[in-house]
């Protein structure tokens, strides 16, 4: 009942950067975290990041630290990944996500919405 719509993916050379957007509508729930995730071909979807509904607390994968920054706009209902210093292990097909239940996870099965996920691919 929760639509979710990612948006900003493309290509860029290495040490490039992006930002993605995820808009959500549809069901009213209160105080949701949201997740980034990824997959390349072949590979299981894993996580990126994640924040509280407030952002007052925030996950990184350690293969992301430093270079991801989640955020998020509330009153926009939208969630934001900038990519910095992007790397073409990064080139992955990348997915919003939002928990029925309001904690925060890691983990891709506490996940219950999906987006239809946006292409990132990063040249070298």
């Amino acid at each position: 009942q929760v639509q979710l719509v990612e948006s900003g993916g493309g290509l860029v050379q290495a040490g490039g950067s992006l930002r993605l957007s995820c808009a959500a509508s549809g069901r009213t729930f209160s105080r949701n975290a949201m997740g980034w995730f990824r997959q390349a071909p072949g590979k299981e979807r894993e996580f990126v990041a994640a924040s509280t509904w407030s952002g007052s607390i925030t996950y990184y994968a350690d293969s992301v630290k430093g270079r991801f920054t989640i955020s998020r706009d509330n009153a926009k209902n939208t969630v934001y990944l900038q990519m910095n210093s992007l790397k073409p292990e990064d080139t992955a097909i990348y997915y919003c996500a939002v928990p029925e239940g309001i904690g925060i996870s890691r983990r891709v099965y506490e996940y219950d919405y999906w987006g239809q996920g946006t292409q990132v691919t990063v040249s070298s």
